[in-house]
């Protein structure tokens, strides 16, 4: 499989600069530092699934396309701010931050639970960089949102398609499906983003500010959440019971989006207020 896009695909002449807002500009600041690392999570996967050379080549293929969207993001927040140094911040970044690879099994218990880690993942990945895509009126930036956005979409695809492969002598339950698609989610308030925002938007520009977990994970959430509109969070909680192999349409999946909507208003407004 090849890339479905390039940094040659984007016109970049296109560009406008008054129209990014501060907001906008450090979380693409900071999701361009976790895309840009995907080595690592191609190097947990390929240990993890050691003796699955298809799956492993998929997830090398898988890698080099969110290394590009991170240097697509990257690319754009050096237009939008000369100040800020993409290879720079990736690297400080990469010194203070990085997972466990030294495994050999996942840490979700077995690899249909990884799947339908990684599942969830690009739930949340394709949500977002939509959110971005509509909130964003840079042309430029609302271009690479959508390419990216379709690009996870397929992700989650992907590893949804493995996922059944590995499936085929027996379903793990739905709670425990459930259980695990839900950890995930709670993990997203975990180190890496907070680190990242730091790296990207705080350590060069004022060095003096020692890092500190939860204000920049609120500051980050704060930002990153404003993005969200109910069609981002709607889409998202059908997806993820769609991984847990619940059916994402009728009750359940009017009930889990409507829940999800209401979630994210209530955490919308808790860090506003606490800003």
């Amino acid at each position: 499989m090849s890339a479905r896009w390039t940094l040659d695909d984007i016109a970049w002449d296109r560009f406008e600069a008054a129209k990014v807002t501060p907001d906008l500009l450090a979380v693409v600041k900071t999701a361009s530092l976790v895309e840009a690392n995907s080595a690592d999570y191609v190097t947990y996967l390929c240990n993890v699934f050691h003796d699955d050379e298809t799956f492993k080549a998929a997830v090398v293929q898988w890698g080099e396309e969110e290394a590009q969207h991170g240097a697509a993001l990257g690319r754009w927040a050096e237009m939008a701010d000369p100040s800020f140094s993409f290879a720079e911040s990736l690297a400080y970044f990469r010194a203070g931050y990085s997972l466990p690879l030294d495994v050999s099994a996942s840490v979700r218990g077995s690899r249909v639970g990884e799947l339908i880690a990684r599942c969830v993942v690009e739930t949340g990945t394709s949500s977002f960089y939509s959110a971005i895509r509509d909130a964003s009126a840079e042309p430029v930036l609302k271009d690479i949102g959508k390419r990216i956005a379709t690009d996870e979409f397929f992700h989650y695809q992907l590893f949804e398609k493995h996922l059944k492969r590995y499936e085929r002598d027996g379903k793990m339950p739905v709670w425990s499906r459930l259980k695990v698609a839900l950890g995930r989610v709670q993990e997203a308030e975990d180190d890496e983003l907070a680190y990242a925002y730091y790296s990207a938007n705080i350590a060069f520009t004022a060095p003096e500010t020692a890092y500190e977990n939860k204000l920049f994970a609120q500051t980050y959430w704060r930002q990153a959440m404003g993005l969200y509109r109910e069609p981002h969070v709607d889409n998202a909680a059908r997806m993820i019971l769609r991984a847990a192999a619940l059916n994402p349409n009728g009750w359940l999946g009017n009930t889990a989006a409507k829940t999800a909507w209401k979630f994210v208003q209530w955490r919308q407004d808790r860090l506003n207020r606490a800003a």
